[in-house]
């Protein structure tokens, strides 16, 4: 069967966003640093098991938007988050209970289920972490993330594993779920989807 998942990624600007999203979807990474406006996204699908395909639509949202009227309409039909702050930069950190926040009270499952929401501590390639692995885990657990992973977009570390958390979290929550179908683009229209490229992958790292 086919899935079609719509994840968000959002936190403060400069945290890596858009490297993380390029890395998992083309395999690229670039150091140029390029603003996002509002939002973009990127798919891929990925060959779950040999019954169940997911097309992913990974939406990079701009640091900026969290404010912006506009956020309602990027998260629509979500059904994971990343939220994702710079280990390097501790003011980032801080605003992760605030994205946290927006996406509780704009995304649920009309039963009123919560998402499944990882947390990404990126950029520890650098190795000047302002958080302890230990802090981030007691947080982590009182905020009630899916998981959390230390991650880097340059070096590749634990971006397939989050992602495949999220995947993970979204079958179990949407098994019996018939709208989530090949059918359903939430609100993408096909020109659209096929002008972004797809790859091919196994959830299965190397």
């Amino acid at each position: 069967k086919d899935l079609v998942f719509k994840f968000l990624v959002v936190g403060d600007y400069g945290v890596g966003k858009t490297a993380i999203v390029r890395r998992y979807t083309e395999g690229k990474f670039s150091s140029n640093y390029k603003i996002t406006i509002g939002a973009d996204f990127s798919v891929k699908t990925v060959q779950w098991d040999a019954n169940t395909r997911v097309n992913l639509q990974l939406w990079d949202v701009a640091g900026h938007e969290r404010f912006g009227y506009m956020t309602r309409v990027y998260y629509k039909y979500a059904i994971g988050c990343a939220v994702v702050f710079d280990i390097t930069r501790y003011s980032s950190f801080q605003s992760v209970p605030k994205w946290l926040s927006d996406i509780q009270d704009k995304v649920t499952f009309d039963d009123g289920r919560e998402i499944p929401v990882v947390l990404l501590a990126n950029k520890w390639d650098i190795g000047e972490n302002c958080l302890s692995n230990e802090a981030i885990s007691k947080f982590a657990n009182q905020k009630g993330f899916k998981a959390w992973f230390n991650t880097s977009a340059k070096t590749n570390l634990n971006i397939e594993d989050a992602i495949n958390c999220l995947i993970e979290g979204a079958i179990s929550l949407t098994k019996d779920d018939k709208a989530l179908s090949s059918s359903t683009t939430f609100g993408i229209s096909s020109d659209q989807q096929k002008n972004k490229e797809v790859a091919d992958t196994n959830k299965c790292c190397t």
